[in-house]
């Protein structure tokens, strides 16, 4: 049986696409990455990428001003690396068109925050750390959930609670969200390479 090749989408820094690349290496997800794709030209994750012998392609607003055209760089680029589903790990940037229907059912994202709280457009990473705690929570955590028309509104795969303490900062509830995203979502991936029965696209 061959394994499913996924594409990671990332804006940033690239710590949750590394702890996919850990996932493969250490034997835990069952999975390759044949591409890693930015929004964001100088993105590091695009280094980690290369780092480990993965394609790393960046499609940004600079190099491609036209959505259809960036849309056509992306697709073309998936096509040719055979991807079966993607990986929405730090990507800011909002999906549509062919990509989206073409792709249904095997866009997963992953979100900082419980949804549906603290989540929607310009809601993500710092933002939403500081919302959960100018409100008060006592508890925020990480969701994984299929990628829709909307804006975090996709059906909701897994969720991990976690609890607010009383001296937290943005940057101590990052980190701590950081950890659960890197655990949970090499266990999601994992489960969808496996063909897992939640899973109804991953055959």
């Amino acid at each position: 049986m061959s394994k499913l090749r996924f594409a990671v989408f990332v804006s940033g820094g690239g710590t949750n696409l590394q702890a996919l690349i850990d996932g493969i290496r250490e034997g835990h997800i069952q999975g390759e990455i044949p591409v890693v794709i930015s929004d964001k030209d100088g993105a590091y994750a695009l280094e980690r990428a290369r780092m480990n012998g993965i394609r790393a392609v960046s499609i940004s607003r600079n190099q491609y001003q036209d959505k259809v055209q960036r849309e056509n760089v992306m697709l073309s680029t998936l096509y040719k690396e055979k991807v079966d589903f993607i990986v929405l790990a730090g990507y800011l940037s909002i999906l549509s068109g062919e990509v989206l229907s073409l792709y249904k059912g095997r866009i997963i994202n992953l979100h900082p925050s419980l949804i549906p709280n603290y989540c929607g457009k310009g809601m993500y990473g710092d933002r939403v750390h500081q919302a959960v705690l100018d409100a008060g929570e006592k508890e925020t955590g990480v969701t994984i959930h299929y990628v829709d028309e909307g804006i975090d509104t996709g059906a909701i795969i897994v969720q991990e609670k976690l609890a607010v303490l009383a001296d937290d900062t943005v940057e101590s509830l990052r980190g701590r969200v950081h950890a659960v995203e890197h655990r949970i979502l090499t266990e999601t991936v994992a489960a969808y390479c496996r063909g897992d029965k939640q899973f109804a696209h991953a055959d």
